[in-house]
């Protein structure tokens, strides 16, 4: 314990400039005051008194609090990082009971997360205090305490959404700036993949009426020379709904002829409000590529636009002008995503129908004799055999046989399964993919 304490005393960890000292709005309370407050806010982190101070086995009943109450989430971890690596960083903290790095179940991957368990909450506390936002193998990880309970933190109760961030702020400095108004579950800065900030982020407070507090004397100040918005965050899945439609200000415009000119391009919009910014996208040689974009200063403007120009001829040529809201990068390889997933769950819906799963065969039974063997109850599209990949002569025992219809492979299962065929009775089912 003195060799930790030392450790603490020592911390080399940086000193980071908090940024309500430059808000004359957000001056936080004296430290005394605050860490009293964050001590009260946190259930996990006070232990019940005994009725009197009788001896040294009723303080340790007392600290041996459930390994829950002593468990921390930790976040935003590189891909490659172990649990001896983290042991390491951990436990000059105090005594720790298990780590655990999350993985993906098929790849065995790592998730990014992991679960550090402490034998008292005193320890597990002072390594949220002491070791958050520190660099793990180049990267700063994110320490929250863990919650069996799963809808505190996905009921969005007490989130707030900040942009318009200078790039110099990191998550240390926004969860230091946010801390005075209540105990933070989670604060994060979002960052590319170069560990750039993309100028937002985001902290869930414990209660709604502290990220409200939050919002009502953060949201509008300057910062950096930069005017903060702060709000309640919307899951995305629901931001349409909130006002019923989706408000944008960049249109998309494709399948207009190719000598239509910047020029004629900008005249056709402005007719329906300001344009801030507007290109037909060329290729080396300086010929049109079909497709361009215009960027209205009003999102009614641009409402206006895309209902007017889309499914028209405004700009000539035989092929209706498409004209609509310019979708980012991730939202387009969201939808392909779905598309292909879709059409690819279909396909293994039909060949479940139709695709026969027989094992148990002989083995001088080739694709050609597996074929015949069924042939006589429909229309066969395929019959294979599986080999050995090494040895290709010798036969697995096992093969599939795919029917043109539903009904023929119904037929085949019901009237093949047990049969006999050379020397051994095969089984014969519909095929079931692996999930």
């Amino acid at each position: 314990r003195a060799q930790n304490q030392r450790f603490l005393l020592g911390s080399n960890q940086p000193k980071t400039k908090k940024l309500q000292r430059s808000i004359p709005a957000l001056n936080s309370p004296n430290r005394t005051q605050k860490n009293q407050n964050k001590e009260n806010s946190h259930p996990k982190m006070t232990t019940p008194a005994a009725p009197a101070p009788a001896n040294n086995t009723a303080n340790n009943a007392a600290a041996a609090q459930p390994l829950a109450s002593a468990s921390l989430y930790v976040g935003d971890l590189d891909p490659n990082i172990t649990e001896p690596q983290l042991f390491e960083t951990f436990s000059v903290v105090g005594p720790v009971a298990s780590i655990r790095v999350c993985r993906d179940a098929m790849t065995r991957r790592s998730l990014g997360y992991a679960y550090v368990n402490f034998h008292n909450v005193v320890d597990a506390e002072r390594a949220l205090d002491t070791l958050n936002y520190t660099t793990i193998k180049g990267k700063a990880c994110r320490i929250m305490w863990k919650h069996r309970d799963p809808s505190i933190r996905k009921s969005g109760a007490g989130n707030i959404f900040i942009k318009n961030l200078d790039k110099s702020v990191d998550t240390r400095t926004l969860h230091d700036t946010f801390s005075q108004f209540g105990n933070i579950l989670s604060c994060k800065v979002s960052m590319d993949d170069q560990a750039n900030s993309r100028g937002f982020g985001f902290v869930q407070f414990e209660t709604a009426e502290e990220a409200n507090e939050a919002i009502a004397k953060v949201n509008g100040i300057m910062l950096l020379e930069k005017k903060l918005f702060v709000g309640p965050f919307i899951p995305r899945n629901e931001r349409d709904s909130v006002t019923g439609e989706r408000r944008f200000t960049n249109c998309y415009v494709k399948n207009f002829p190719e000598d239509v000119t910047d020029e004629r391009f900008e005249e056709e919009f402005k007719k329906y409000g300001e344009v801030t910014s507007c290109k037909v996208m060329r290729k080396e040689d300086g010929t049109s590529r079909g497709f361009g974009f215009v960027n209205f200063k009003e999102a009614d403007h641009a409402k206006a636009a895309c209902e007017a120009i889309n499914a028209s001829k405004v700009f000539g040529g035989e092929r209706e002008v498409y004209c609509g809201r310019a979708e980012k990068e991730s939202e387009r390889k969201e939808k392909l995503r779905k598309k292909y997933d879709a059409i690819r769950m279909e396909r293994l819906k039909n060949n479940q129908l139709v695709n026969l799963y027989i094992k148990n065969l002989d083995d001088n039974i080739d694709d050609e004799k597996l074929r015949t063997t069924f042939e006589q109850f429909g229309t066969i599209t395929s019959a294979k055999v599986m080999r050995d990949k090494d040895r290709p002569e010798v036969s697995k025992g096992f093969g599939f046989v795919c029917f043109a219809q539903p009904e023929e492979a119904t037929r085949a299962v019901t009237a093949m399964n047990g049969q006999m065929v050379g020397t051994k009775p095969i089984y014969v089912a519909l095929h079931q993919p692996i999930e």
